[in-house]
């Protein structure tokens, strides 16, 4: 198990600085991506060494300067330690990503959400994947269910180089079809009327998107896995925002739903969540 950062340092900074540190750090292939306060920017280099001398197969460190922007979802990466590079191999349920981390999304931490979805698919199923980066959860659903199709849609064109390399590394070329463009135009001129369920793993443009995950789906309904970021108040529940929000677009299309499922997948900031919902269009 991954031990938080107060734990690896406890020995090398003040208690007064302990508290200032971020609690977290991401780990992907043998890069670590770490988050450091500017008043504590001077220790970077220490926190860097613990990590490494705490985990062996680490190579590389990076801080984290910026937060995740733009349409591509990149974060802003600083060397700190280690060889320069900013390009792994990860490996997550025997399945293998290459990635470039200056240059494409990728997150560890939705590894449970991954294998989730993965393990709901059905025989035969088809599945859009409408925001797929540089393939992982396509991959994972190609490597441990029995779907028949994959469409997998980036807008970044490296997102999409690496997962094409990534389909070929993991061998599913038969079940994962990549396309590089924005998800509305491709739903529009390729996929509509064929699948049995749409992730949306992209909680910016989710709901912006909903209608082209409807376009998608057969007419006899299917599944969508929608998801989106949600601010709660002490007594509010992030969960039942969303869904509540999500119902009165659903709604407006008229079309029957029910929602079976919701979950938050992680905390991002005070009081805000990253929320996941299933949701099954009825017939």
């Amino acid at each position: 198990m991954r031990k938080s950062l107060k734990a690896v340092l406890e020995n090398r900074l003040e208690p007064s600085e302990l508290k200032l540190l971020y609690r977290s750090y991401d780990i992907v292939g043998d890069i670590a991506i770490i988050r450091v306060p500017e008043t504590l920017k001077q220790y970077s280099d220490h926190i860097a060494e613990a990590i490494m001398q705490t985990y062996k197969r680490i190579k590389t460190v990076l801080r984290q300067v910026s937060p995740v922007t733009s349409d591509y979802r990149l974060r802003e990466l600083e060397w700190v330690t280690g060889e320069r590079k900013t390009e792994t191999v990860h490996k997550e349920h025997d399945c293998i990503f290459k990635i470039d981390l200056k240059r494409c999304y990728f997150s560890p931490r939705l590894v449970y959400e991954r294998m989730r979805i993965a393990q709901q698919i059905q025989l035969d199923e088809t599945v859009v994947n409408m925001f797929a980066g540089v393939g992982c959860y396509s991959i994972l659903i190609a490597k441990h269910s029995r779907a028949e199709k994959i469409y997998s849609i980036d807008t970044n064109p490296i997102a999409v180089r690496y997962m094409r390399e990534n389909i070929k590394l993991n061998k599913v070329g038969e079940q994962v079809v990549s396309f590089q463009g924005d998800a509305k135009t491709v739903v529009e001129e390729k996929l509509q009327n064929i699948a049995d369920r749409v992730l949306m793993p992209l909680p910016e443009k989710a709901y912006k998107y909903l209608d082209y995950a409807m376009l998608t789906l057969k007419p006899t309904g299917g599944w969508i896995h929608y998801y989106d970021f949600e601010h709660a108040g002490k007594h509010e529940n992030p969960i039942e925002k969303v869904e509540a929000r999500v119902a009165k677009k659903l709604q407006n299309f008229g079309v029957s739903f029910e929602t079976s499922f919701g979950r938050v997948v992680r905390t991002i900031g005070p009081r805000w969540f990253q929320i996941v919902v299933d949701i099954r269009i009825l017939p």
